[in-house]
């Protein structure tokens, strides 16, 4: 009897199929749900995905790699964390365009000195595709702007904070320093026991010890944080002495760049704070000039010449002793200042003309110019004072006020994070 050959083929294609089907399953089985988060799921390759890009975020660090249960559980909760915040993005309906989205890609390439080329083929190199690349940045601008809406509008400001934080000390120091910190957050829950607070602060205590002996902060904060900003080794960047909590001030204050401060309860349990470095703050201190002057212009009856001498006239009756703001309500021809007898108040050098600031630059304080002339006409001028000024008191305020908004977001923030994870449902099934 003869055989045909497709059915001599038909067992292997059959094992073929077989084997094709457990390699599928197989595959399939390792991109599992590895949390439910409300509505929605965590898979195992967006964990794996995340947990690699960190890897190579603290080796290009120098970092240790803390224990992979450890880290795996620490970006497990970010992602966590993450998708509920991007969740209540999709619900408030908040959508970025993909002009935002190109326009925040070409921002990040020309922040990096990279043109967007040059961009794509460092992502690559990075092990991750453009396409990643932006969806990544997408859902960072999609958590913002839900931060923005659901924390800001927590935020009140009173215009009586705004005056006590000017007047107090540590509005001074918004104004002149900022430091660099990190932070390792031990957390204590909300209705926490006697026991569980105790052994937060053991833990914490014995956490402290090790880092003034030496342990490694980052590596630290990596393991043992349950801060949001565990796994980029606690950092938190530059923050003006304004926007920490009042508890940390005093501190900060005595500490040098490298030094551990000494544990601090927050309602979110203990916080140990590492400075990292520290620089005067852009205090906006500006040199000003309080100045009065009186100018006469050439006109079509008045030549140059008479106009000269009208002011070397004037200057002579100033300095026999006639009242200068009398003379410039008479005579002065600048309309912005006449009526007040010359005087500008305290201006800022830079807006004037190079002419007349030069002349006020040379003339003392206290003191009459001889008669100077400008694109406006011929001046003479009195200095009555100089000082150093950071800011109008507007700007000053607004300083105050958005100083006040960060500390209070910062705090709110955690507050907010805090919470929401606690109201959502959590199903962890790795």
């Amino acid at each position: 009897m003869k055989t045909k050959l497709s059915d001599c083929l038909r067992p292997l294609l059959l094992g073929a199929a077989l084997l094709a089907s457990t390699a599928q399953a197989q595959f399939q089985s390792l991109d599992r749900v590895v949390a439910i988060v409300d509505n929605d799921v965590i898979m195992y390759s967006q964990l794996d995905q995340r947990l690699r890009e960190v890897e190579q975020t603290i080796d290009k660090r120098g970092g240790q790699l803390p224990p992979q249960d450890v880290l795996q559980q620490q970006v497990l909760e970010r992602l966590i964390v993450e998708n509920l915040q991007l969740q209540i993005g999709e619900r408030s309906g908040i959508r970025i365009t993909d002009e935002e989205l190109n326009q925040a890609m070409a921002s990040i390439a020309q922040r990096n000195r990279l043109s967007l080329e040059q961009f794509r083929e460092a992502l690559v190199r990075d092990g991750l595709s453009y396409d990643q690349a932006r969806e990544q940045i997408r859902r960072e601008m999609v958590i913002s702007r839900v931060r923005q809406r659901r924390v800001a509008e927590r935020i009140q400001v009173t215009d009586q904070e705004v005056q006590n934080f000017l007047a107090s000390d540590l509005g001074q120091m918004h104004l002149s320093e900022e430091y660099r910190l990190a932070n390792i957050l031990i957390s204590v829950p909300d209705a926490a026991s006697p026991d569980q607070v105790r052994a937060a602060a053991q833990k914490t205590a014995e956490l402290y010890d090790s880092l003034r002996a030496g342990a490694d902060f980052a590596q630290a904060a990596l393991s043992n944080s349950a801060g949001d900003n565990a796994l980029e080794g606690g950092e938190i960047g530059w923050r003006k002495a304004a926007q920490l909590p009042p508890a940390f001030v005093e501190m900060l204050r005595s500490l040098n760049p490298g030094d551990v401060a000494q544990p601090v309860r927050m309602p979110s349990g203990f916080m140990i704070v590492k400075l990292l470095d520290k620089r005067g703050g852009d205090t906006q201190v500006r040199d000003e000039v309080h100045v009065r002057h009186i100018l006469i212009k050439p006109n079509e009856v008045r030549s140059e010449a008479e106009t000269r001498r009208l002011v070397e006239r004037l200057h002579e009756r100033i300095v026999a002793g006639e009242d200068f703001a009398t003379l410039a309500k008479s005579f002065s021809e600048d309309p912005g200042s006449a009526l007040n007898g010359g005087d500008m108040n305290w201006v800022d050098p830079n807006i004037l003309v190079p002419e007349f600031r030069e002349v006020m630059a040379k003339t003392p304080s206290g003191r009459l110019s001889e008669p100077f002339k400008s694109p406006y006409g011929w001046h003479v001028l009195e200095v009555l004072g100089r000082r150093a000024t950071d800011s109008s008191e507007q700007y000053r305020e607004q300083q105050a006020m958005n100083a006040l908004r960060n500390r209070k977001y910062d705090e709110e923030l955690q507050t907010w994070l805090r919470q929401i994870r606690d109201e959502a449902y959590v199903e962890i099934k790795l």
